[in-house]
């Protein structure tokens, strides 16, 4: 369709995500699902990268993926596979899906399945881990690859076997617009939406024929873990998003995502092309003895949720996220926030935010908006060691490089015909 101008086409790009019915429909090995997947492939955060350009971190959790599927049986030969080009790689985003810091994923990982059901398009994320010692910021020692063996085992598999009693799904809707009114802003916090899916899908678990020693490791490692929504939102974010970015005109960012070397973005007028930039490293609040020297350059896809309005967007929604990533108090959630609002076309009206006065979550980052004002959107992020095994040293904020959005609107400037000088 053609629209008259990119303020219209805007229009239809927000339709889209305010009209997205996103549901949580099952849990399967990725290979079953991605068929781009199967064989030697790792799929990684964020714009394409070649091995020697990965961070440790993001190395250290290839050789773990690589250990996970029994491609090598120790670090060396791993390594060696990964360099000398034995293993593809490739970015989770053009396979439909996402994945959090180095969004290391592997055929036999179990990915959450989301379905769009106004589109049909559906969007897939691993498993959160947990805290500890995780994959994602790039340990592989015998507990993490223990951990993902019974993640595929047991874990994936009793998902599967509850969200499979549910008719249609589990309507991912309902549960982040309770959220949000829980002190959730789905990036740093999903302590509420996590509660919430624990206490729709127990039910569920309970019939679903499990063997009782695997019902209780089942809730309770989903009653642990604190941040087990964040995958799921993730894949709910790309679902939306990839809907939004079928209007192929306009102005508005459908992905926000880095790798640890470069951080891209995606418009929705000028189709699957990255624009991309260096990537920043976060500022925040750090663990006791750790500091910004340790720190590991930004990474991970998790800023979908960002691009879909929430996360770092979305800081008065939790105010108590703040300290926690070392920007302050209430009020430094409001300006973050009534900042954000000034490089978006519209509010969420399905995301209604009290602390917010009942607004509703920013909708739409508009890359001219950004040019123009110069604000870049804020990411809300963990911050991970830069050495891999380290694991997460802190959490805190980052910048989107304004070279992004300068980089897209010339290309877009290009596509409309307009003269940039």
């Amino acid at each position: 369709m053609q629209y008259k101008t990119i303020d219209e086409a805007n229009q239809a790009v927000i339709q889209h995500i305010i009209e997205s019915q996103p549901f949580l429909l099952d849990v399967q090995p990725a290979k079953d699902v991605i068929p781009e997947i199967r064989g030697k492939v790792i799929l990684h955060s964020g714009p394409s990268i070649k091995w020697e350009d990965m961070n440790d971190p993001m190395q250290g959790s290839c050789v773990g993926a690589t250990l996970f599927e029994g491609w090598a049986d120790n670090e060396e030969d791993a390594r060696k596979m990964l360099a000398n080009g034995d293993i593809e790689f490739k970015s989770c985003h053009s396979v439909n899906a996402v994945g959090p810091m180095g969004g290391i994923t592997t055929e036999n990982f179990p990915v959450v399945v989301v379905e769009n059901k106004t589109s049909g398009k559906v969007a897939y994320c691993n498993l959160n881990e947990g805290i500890g010692a995780v994959l994602r910021f790039g340990a592989f020692n015998e507990e993490v690859i223990n951990r993902l063996k019974w993640q595929k085992d047991v874990l994936g598999p009793a998902l599967s076997k509850a969200l499979r009693q549910i008719d249609g799904g589990m309507n991912v809707n309902v549960l982040v617009a309770k959220a949000i009114t829980m002190g959730d802003e789905f990036h740093q916090r999903n302590i509420a939406g996590s509660a919430l899916f624990l206490k729709d899908i127990v039910p569920y678990l309970i019939t679903a024929g499990l063997p009782e020693d695997e019902l209780r490791e089942v809730t309770q490692f989903l009653a642990d873990t604190d941040q087990f929504f964040l995958n799921i939102m993730m894949a709910t974010a790309k679902s939306v998003m990839d809907t939004a970015a079928t209007t192929t005109e306009g102005s508005i960012v459908t992905v926000l995502s880095r790798n640890g070397n470069q951080f891209g973005i995606k418009v929705s007028g000028l189709g699957d092309q990255w624009f991309t930039a260096p990537v920043n490293t976060p500022d925040g609040l750090y663990f006791t003895g750790y500091s910004s020297e340790d720190a590991c350059p930004d990474m991970g896809d998790s800023a979908i949720t960002e691009a879909y309005g929430v996360g770092g967007m979305a800081m008065i929604a939790a105010p108590g996220v703040t300290r926690f990533v070392g920007t302050g108090g209430f009020s430094d959630a409001i300006n973050t926030s009534d900042e954000m609002r000034e490089i978006c076309i519209d509010n969420n009206p399905n995301l209604s935010i009290p602390t917010w006065d009942f607004q509703g979550a920013c909708l739409g980052i508009d890359i001219r908006k950004v040019v123009e004002t110069g604000i870049t959107p804020v990411i809300n992020t963990g911050i991970a060691h830069k050495v891999a095994g380290k694991g997460q040293i802190g959490a805190g904020t980052v910048r989107v490089p304004l070279a992004c959005f300068e980089k897209a609107l010339e290309a877009l400037a290009e596509k409309y015909g307009v003269d940039v000088n």
